[in-house]
């Protein structure tokens, strides 16, 4: 398991200048473990999660202690990208917990060669597994689908690995038909009148900022 070290937070005063040095404010929760603000190294938080995934357990060495977790949230800078601050849940490696976990498609739709377009209505599921058995995605065959076709989760469960607490009738994916040349049509006459209208708003602008 991926060691990650971490270092105790006294204030909230502190977080400018830890992320000014490449460390990312958090807080670490749950089993056995009192809500402690720690500060981990961005580099070696985001190749650890490279490693054993987003759902992946790590190891934190929490004041001494050593701390099994696994990120539960994370906040990013939305223009630099880099990670601003996150949440991890300690955990009994012995216990099930409940995560999210990604959902991938996989082949190709006979709808989309026929000229239609894969949608893709939800993109995670919730599954109940123990931490050591967190999967990093779930696949699922998307090659049957026809133009107009829906594929619920109650189609696949049986050929999931893992219990999905999700109802069977939770849409993943469907296959659209293509637009008719009508439909296609009335999408650029729309566009058109949007940009007229953002044009005459744009032009109409002096003359009501001289009137104020």
């Amino acid at each position: 398991m991926t060691k990650v070290t971490t270092q105790k937070r006294e204030s909230k005063k502190e977080n400018t200048s830890l992320r000014a040095k490449g460390f990312v404010p958090a807080v670490v929760y749950g089993y056995k473990t009192e809500s402690t603000a720690i500060a981990v190294e961005e580099i070696e938080l985001i190749k650890t999660l490279r490693e054993v995934g987003r759902n992946g357990v790590m190891k934190l060495d929490v004041d001494g202690k050593s701390v099994n977790a696994v990120l539960t949230d994370y906040q990013q800078d939305p223009i630099k990208g880099h990670l601003v601050h996150a949440d991890f849940l300690a955990i009994n490696m012995s216990e099930e917990l409940e995560v999210s976990v990604n959902v991938t498609p996989v082949g190709d739709a006979a709808g989309v060669n026929e000229g239609g377009s894969l949608t893709q209505a939800n993109y995670q599921v919730t599954v109940r597994v123990k931490p050591s058995d967190i999967p990093g995605h779930i696949e699922v065959d998307v090659s049957e689908l026809a133009i107009g076709d829906t594929l619920t989760l109650g189609e696949v469960r049986d050929k999931i690995d893992f219990e999905v607490l999700e109802e069977d009738d939770y849409a993943l994916f469907s296959v659209a038909a293509p637009r008719s040349d009508d439909e296609l049509e009335e999408l650029d006459s729309t566009d058109e009148e949007t940009d007229a209208t953002d044009v005459e708003a744009t032009e109409e602008a002096p003359e009501e900022e001289k009137a104020e």
